[in-house]
């Protein structure tokens, strides 16, 4: 279990978002159109709690990693089928593992696997609460644009994290 279940992957993935955040959101990049698009001003934006508001992103970051194993290893589903004990399953599970242990086991495929739980996923999360908000489509492309390369990242680093 521990194999796909990594926490050192995942503090290291969870640390990519920020530092993912720090690029995207840069004024060079989408920062000032997602400033204007947020309809929020510099003043508002530098009256924050900064220790609050990376400390807490980086707490929410984790846990959106702690999630991404069974999303992006396929091993880990074989695992949960047998109740996460592998030394209950049955013989054929080991012989199944010792088969594809390391199958899809790249940063490709995991990068994969967290853009299409950054666009089936998120997307459509952050679009429902944007129009309610009253907030454009470019408020809401360029944040679900920042998950699904965040995820992407996130994705890639837990799953080649052996």
């Amino acid at each position: 279990m521990e194999a796909y279940f990594n926490p050192i992957a995942m503090l290291v993935a969870a640390f990519s978002a920020l530092v993912v955040g720090f690029i995207w959101y840069n004024p060079k990049v989408f920062g000032n159109a997602w400033i204007k698009s947020a309809g929020l001003s510099e003043t508002e934006l530098k009256g924050g709690n900064m220790v609050k508001i990376f400390g807490l992103a980086l707490l929410f970051a984790f846990m959106l990693s702690s999630a991404l194993p069974g999303i992006v290893i396929h091993q880990a589903g074989a695992l949960s089928l047998v109740g996460g004990d592998p030394t209950k399953a049955l013989p054929s599970y080991d012989v199944f593992i010792s088969d594809y242990a390391n199958a899809f086991r790249t940063f490709k495929h995991g990068a994969l696997h967290g853009v299409l739980t950054g666009i089936f996923v998120v997307l459509p999360i952050l679009g429902t609460n944007a129009l309610f908000e009253r907030k454009g489509a470019k408020y809401i492309f360029i944040n679900s644009g920042y998950w699904i390369v965040t995820l992407a990242i996130m994705g890639g680093i837990i799953c080649v994290w052996k």
